[in-house]
């Protein structure tokens, strides 16, 4: 099989599409929405050991919100009410998982679903240091329109609280999904049949459940196909946000410290791990406001070593 050429992207769909500019505000909405975020949800009596776990079940209620959310502000995505009976609607093993569209009668076939959005949530402080999720549609079943959106997530307390977005990545699906297998077949440096995808029997967007639409590796005993962290795609983006402060502590050092106990290490080599992430603070610049922080914590995790 010959590899694909490396990917480019297309800037979206083409600006004489007729929704393009709701293309764009829908843009802007996904970006806006971590400033006016609203969940019921709140976490608490969770060991910070535990954290880690969260991912998982709370992955699901989180991306749920996010499209309650974006329904929410439909003021931003649809200001003149021209779109009025379509709503952003979650679907579950289909792609993508979340569509804009209506059911109202006489709206053509063509119109039904304007545009999806492939919907994933991001714990900051999970173990791995990166997202974990898979994304295998095909290329062929993305449309123009069709958008990857990752949305890190935290603890307004840090290791309790309700939830609170980050700043989203934003990728074309298309784009997101021709990488992948770019650095599946070419990047990697893996030759032969090791190299292989078997490209899905579904070629158009929007297909319905139980239709084939993943692109599979021939080979693949680690199951790393379509983690796209892993692919570089998001290498930019991961390593911009973990730099970002939480509770005036870079996001990073959040995860080595949930990292140490989670190992379940002993009292004097946990105490070692602590006086070099110290160290690396110190050197990287964080501010004296910021080393505070550090040292407070620190503390306090020192007192747990002793209990």
């Amino acid at each position: 099989m010959t590899a694909p050429p490396a990917p480019v992207r297309k800037g979206g769909p083409d600006s004489a599409w007729s929704h393009r500019p709701l293309y764009d505000r829908v843009v802007d909405a996904l970006h806006a929405l971590p400033s006016r975020f609203r969940t019921s949800l709140r976490i608490a009596g969770i060991s910070a050991t535990d954290l880690f776990t969260l991912n998982t079940p709370l992955g699901a209620a989180i991306e749920s919100s996010v499209v309650e959310n974006l329904n929410d502000l439909r003021e931003l995505w649809d200001p003149d009410g021209k779109y009025e009976v379509y709503s952003f609607v979650r679907q579950a093993q289909v792609f993508p998982d979340v569509r804009l569209q209506t059911t109202a009668p006489g709206v053509a076939a063509a119109d039904r679903v304007l545009m999806g959005i492939e919907l994933k949530g991001w714990f900051i402080l999970a173990k791995e240091g990166e997202p974990s999720f898979r994304y295998k549609a095909s290329p062929d079943v993305c449309a123009p329109q069709d958008l990857l959106v990752v949305y890190p997530w935290g603890l307004d307390e840090v290791i309790s609280g309700a939830p609170r977005l980050m700043r989203p990545f934003i990728e074309e699906a298309r784009y997101a999904a021709e990488h992948r297998n770019h650095y599946w077949q070419v990047l990697r440096g893996v030759t032969g049949t090791d190299a292989d995808i078997v490209q899905a029997t579904v070629t158009t967007p929007y297909p319905s459940k139980g239709q084939k639409f993943n692109d599979e590796p021939r080979k693949d005993q680690g199951k790393n196909f379509g983690r796209v962290a892993r692919g570089g795609l998001m290498t930019d983006f991961i390593t911009a946000l973990l730099q970002q402060p939480v509770s005036g502590i870079p996001a990073k050092h959040w995860q080595s410290f949930l990292r140490i106990f989670a190992e379940g290490v002993e009292g004097d080599v946990v105490e070692r791990k602590l006086r070099a992430m110290r160290a690396e603070a110190e050197s990287a610049g964080l501010t004296a406001d910021g080393l505070e922080a550090f040292d407070r914590i620190q503390d306090g995790l020192r007192d747990l070593i002793s209990k």
